[in-house]
């Protein structure tokens, strides 16, 4: 790939429970460089926009655990987008999913997906889910209209795996999100069928490949 094209992939993120706005500044910064995109948290959605406009911003509703209410993911996305915000990732309810409430399930993405013009992801968190239920809940998205799925928070037991980016890549364009730490991993992601990686050092992985085409 040529230089501007791979770090484009990247969601370059900081979404721990302790970020600043300096973090998110940081960031900003480290994106705009390299020409990622940057997730981060809604409560600083606004003020990324004044402070990096050419960035791509993601930011996350009902994270880390999808058990918001529905009325509340719903306002939450479309505030975020009225903030400035240009992709939404969202937590499924993996509770009501496991529990066989997929028509509330459903119902909830779908209205989310509704709410807003931008793109939505839908984060399955494929740690907690049999290989059978993580196809089940990528066919739920599909349903539901949504533009990606996204393997992981981050803040399960486990991120993403080439095997779950392979079958979820059947759906959905996928954001592979959770342990991938190089451009040499991100890149088997890709190979894989991803079309997004999620990182919270994405800097190192724009590096790595402006390194490795000798930019």
């Amino acid at each position: 790939m040529e230089y501007p094209e791979f770090p484009a992939r990247i969601d370059h993120t900081v979404l721990g429970p302790e970020t600043t706005s300096s973090d998110v500044y940081q960031v900003l910064d480290e994106a705009q460089e390299y020409g990622m995109n940057a997730c981060i948290p809604h409560c600083y959605v606004a003020e990324a926009v004044e402070y990096a406009p050419p960035v791509r911003l993601v930011t996350v509703v009902g994270f880390p655990h999808g058990q918001t209410a529905t009325e509340t993911k719903v306002r939450a996305a479309t505030s975020a987008v009225a903030s400035g915000a240009d992709e939404i990732d969202v937590v499924a309810n993996i509770g009501r999913f496991k529990h066989g409430e997929e028509e509330a399930v459903l119902d909830e993405l779908h209205e989310i997906v509704a709410a807003v013009s931008e793109p939505v992801k839908v984060i399955i968190e494929t740690a907690l889910l049999t290989d059978e239920e993580r196809d089940r809940l990528s066919e739920l998205a599909v349903e539901a209209d949504a533009d990606y799925l996204k393997t992981s928070t981050g803040f399960a037991s486990g991120g993403a795996t080439i095997p779950d980016v392979e079958a979820m890549s059947e759906y959905l364009p996928v954001k592979a999100s959770g342990g991938i730490g190089s451009y040499e991993t991100a890149l088997e992601f890709v190979d894989a069928g991803a079309e997004r990686i999620g990182a919270s050092n994405g800097e190192k992985i724009a590096a790595e490949y402006r390194e490795s085409a000798g930019q």
